[in-house]
């Protein structure tokens, strides 16, 4: 286990995964191991499985919707590429206002996997991980590491059904991801205020909300560099 100070985190090589512990008789610490030994440990099971369970990805921005819980059910179901990468905030309702375009702008130079993480008006979570950085798009992109997931009541994910590929659309006036028969998975509105979710053939998903209509009370895009 090594302490660490505050510092910017850089690229993690392949080889190496940083994990955040966030409970310890001292405090917070970072602990660096290779790939090889998480494995390890992960073939070992009940020695490390009570500390595996504290484990979670370093966050370098705080997250006013996610919980340790949260990061650590979405962190088992992440792609393979996006292991051993910091976890960074590119844009958050709360500091950057109500607008798809300046979330389009905000992702422009993003070339990773993006994770959308929605808080509606009944305090539910929910959101997708696209496999492509969201943007203005004349067709639908993606590609099957695409999935939708919900928190409401339980964590549930929804993987790509292999019926189609409506990954993810952009548009100047909505977000969509998922469809078929006119159903999106999610739709969000150009003001990121009013949102959709419904049934949908490309992940054969649950409505993800409460209601299939609901109203956005935060919003936040992650990153993984």
């Amino acid at each position: 286990e090594i302490q660490l100070q505050k510092m910017r985190s850089p690229r993690i090589p392949n080889n190496i995964r940083i994990v955040f512990k966030a409970k310890g008789d001292h405090g917070s610490f970072v602990q660096i191991i290779t790939v090889e030994e998480a494995k390890r440990r992960q073939s070992v099971g009940s020695f490390y499985e009570e500390e595996a369970e504290d484990l979670q990805p370093v966050l370098t921005d705080p997250s006013v919707l996610l919980e340790g819980f949260h990061i650590e059910k979405l962190t088992q179901h992440l792609p393979a590429r996006t292991q051993g990468y910091a976890w960074r905030l590119m844009y958050s309702t709360a500091v950057h206002g109500t607008s798809l375009r300046t979330l389009y702008r905000s992702l422009a130079v993003v070339d990773t996997p993006v994770l959308l993480v929605v808080k509606d008006m009944d305090n539910q979570i929910f959101g997708a991980l696209a496999s492509h950085p969201f943007r203005l798009s004349d067709h639908c992109f993606g590609t099957g590491e695409t999935f939708l997931y919900t928190f409401n009541p339980q964590f549930k994910i929804f993987r790509w059904s292999g019926e189609n590929s409506y990954f993810i659309k952009g548009d100047r006036d909505s977000l969509e991801l998922g469809g078929g028969s006119g159903h999106f998975g999610l739709w969000l509105d150009a003001d990121l205020y009013h949102g959709r979710s419904k049934p949908c053939s490309t992940f054969n998903n649950e409505t993800l909300s409460k209601k299939e209509d609901f109203i956005v009370q935060d919003l936040e895009v992650w990153t993984f560099a």
